[in-house]
């Protein structure tokens, strides 16, 4: 029998409840040594967790633990921060623009100019510009295939501002943003835009199969468009890229010693939680990627403990679905573990990372991609945007087999390219699989929610009152 926990709350009601006991943030520089404290109090409502997340990490802050309480239709959140060289967050406009974003995280604008140029971050396309037109690309990967794309867009007089593409098992998704080469701003004759899409579908399904999942969709100027990355994940989620993560054959059974990724998914049948546990290597977005899985998917976190432990980290979650009840079945459990080992994949960086700066010009990325693909590489990855007359970003690649790139033809294409180019060691990826096998949970040591959350919950309560 299930534990329906929630009752239906309408969503006005649900504003004006947030509206009334407005978040209170407290940035603490004094509790502990090495990192910055950040406490969050306020109403509670679904999505919230994830657009809390999503602030810390486009500002490239490292969460390296987190705690998540949020019963009762309130929540209090704790997250330890640092910044990308691992100091504390000391700068009082970083701090003051954290407390007011964190208080109202509805807002859509991005990082603001003073803070991107006072911090040197990389500009990254985190939010597509209501100044342009997005393409939204999936369908089945291939060598060469975004060279396809920026070269038609190029040939239709289409500038290309921005571009994120990520690819995973075999299948890619890619967000652009575009202007009228000639005019500027968003392309509005639909006359046009209705060319261009044709142009692109015949692009990305010309090398397809028949029946094979490909889409390209249009969309203008909005100002409330969905964070580019969590679109990413929702374009390739439901292109169920998800499904060939069929999980661990069973020759992994140390939970102490093994670097895969595991997910495991329990029922607490006594508070009526289904009880997610994922252990994977860390790195950066970790947190972001699995709480915008377990978001899309309409799960609702109740209670959380993110840790780590060397180069590993560990997250248990408490959730319930959306409708009150755990999940109901094995077979929601498997693709729900499935769906985050996916979450987890398709940051994780194949091939050599190349850092590009160079001069902003019309079919830049048609360029760009060009000199890849005559030199035999292939993308796995990319990200670059346009800022001015600069243009930078970073490319993935990797052999035309996905094999690691030869260091003498990576040095060539970075000749080729000019401007500044720097070549970037990959990091090592982890292999994934998922374990659900009863004897593989006894024998990993429990990170135990209760023992982090409910006997210190009084203190942690207290802690939002300073």
């Amino acid at each position: 029998m299930e534990i329906v926990y929630q009752p239906y709350i309408d969503p006005e009601f649900e504003s004006l409840i947030e509206r009334i006991n407005a978040p209170r943030v407290c940035i603490d520089n004094d509790t502990c040594q090495h990192c910055t404290v950040v406490k969050v109090d306020s109403a509670n409502r679904h999505g919230i967790l994830l657009e809390m997340v999503q602030v810390l990490t486009d500002l490239d802050l490292v969460i390296s633990k987190s705690y998540i309480c949020s019963d009762g239709g309130w929540l209090m959140d704790v997250f330890h921060v640092r910044d990308q060289l691992g100091k504390k967050i000391t700068d009082e406009t970083l701090n003051l623009y954290i407390q007011q974003e964190l208080c109202d995280t509805r807002r859509r604008g991005g990082v603001p100019k003073e803070l991107r140029t006072c911090h040197k971050r990389k500009l990254r396309p985190c939010h597509i510009s209501t100044e342009h037109t997005a393409l939204e690309i999936t369908g089945r990967d291939r060598p060469g295939l975004m060279s396809d794309i920026s070269a038609a867009l190029y040939e239709l007089g289409c500038h290309i501002t921005a571009a994120v593409a990520w690819t995973h098992n075999g299948r890619m998704a890619c967000i652009i943003q575009v202007e009228d080469g000639l005019k500027g701003g968003p392309i509005m004759v639909q006359k046009r835009l209705a060319l261009v899409q044709e142009k692109l579908e015949s692009v990305v399904e010309g090398h397809h199969e028949n029946g094979d999942k490909r889409s390209v969709l249009l969309t203008a100027p909005a100002a409330d468009r969905t964070h580019t990355e969590r679109r990413l994940h929702q374009m390739m989620y439901a292109d169920k890229d998800y499904e060939p993560c069929q999980g661990c054959d069973g020759s992994c059974r140390h939970w102490n010693g093994c670097k895969k990724t595991h997910v495991t998914v329990e029922t607490c049948k006594e508070k009526g939680y289904s009880v997610v546990n994922v252990r994977s290597r860390d790195r950066n977005k970790l947190l972001f990627d699995t709480v915008c899985a377990l978001t899309d998917m309409q799960y609702v976190v109740f209670h959380a403990a993110v840790s780590l432990k060397g180069f590993m980290a560990n997250q248990e979650y408490f959730i319930r679905r959306q409708d009150g009840c755990s999940l109901v079945s094995e077979t929601e459990s498997r693709k729900l573990a499935q769906c985050l080992v996916a979450a987890i994949e398709r940051r994780v960086s194949h091939g050599v990372r190349l850092d590009i700066c160079t001069e902003n010009k019309m079919g830049l990325l048609w360029y760009l991609t060009r000199v890849f693909r005559e030199n035999g590489l292939s993308i796995t990855r990319t990200e670059i945007g346009t800022h001015g007359e600069r243009a930078s970003g970073c490319f993935y690649v990797t052999d035309a087999s996905g094999n690691d790139a030869n260091p003498r033809t990576v040095e060539l294409v970075r000749q080729q390219i000019g401007g500044s180019v720097l070549v970037v060691n990959k990091s090592p990826s982890s292999s994934l699989s998922i374990s659900r096998s009863s004897g593989e949970m006894e024998e990993r040591p429990r990170f135990s929610l209760g023992n982090l959350l409910w006997s210190q919950l009084e203190r942690l309560t207290s802690s939002f009152g300073h």
